[in-house]
């Protein structure tokens, strides 16, 4: 499937299973004792990719959603646990790695991400598909905005650390 073939639905599992392989990644670092450097570029690639796909499904994704299927309990979780892993991104981009908890928050922060992706796949995107949503159009404007956000990381992360003041 080419990229202008993907829909919403398949343009943001993709996200979720790279993510899943970038935390995979991260726990095979974590118990080898890898360097912490290498440990911190991962875990902030981990932080920017998922900031990123966070904002798309809160700017572009989940009003939508929202509105074509109601249930407003299932998107109010989604928006809970965003803010509950943006908590978390934001204190593993304020630490090092060699400070106390580190790998625990990364840890953590998968597990809150897969339970989150879980909900997503198996309640929400099924609903949406059913909707009548123009999914290839929302995918359309996921990409566009992705490429956006993805050309100034750095505002992305001083966005975030601002949150911490």
């Amino acid at each position: 499937m080419t990229e202008t073939q993907q829909d919403a639905l398949d343009l943001l599992d993709a996200d979720h299973q790279a993510t899943r392989e970038l935390f995979r990644t991260y726990r095979e670092l974590a118990a080898n004792d890898a360097p912490e450097a290498r440990r911190k570029a991962l875990a902030e690639q981990i932080c920017m990719e998922l900031t990123i796909h966070a904002k798309l499904e809160e700017e572009l994704f989940y009003p939508p959603v929202r509105e074509a299927i109601r249930d407003d309990d299932l998107m109010d979780e989604a928006e809970v646990e965003h803010a509950s892993a943006r908590d978390l991104i934001v204190q593993i981009l304020s630490m090092d790695p060699h400070e106390e908890l580190y790998d625990a928050k990364v840890t953590v922060l998968g597990e809150y991400i897969e339970h989150h992706v879980r909900e997503e796949r198996d309640e929400m995107f099924p609903k949406a598909r059913k909707s009548g949503i123009d999914l290839v159009r929302l995918g359309e404007l996921l990409r566009e905005r992705k490429r956006e956000l993805q050309a100034v990381p750095e505002a992305l992360r001083e966005e975030l650390l601002v949150s911490l003041a």
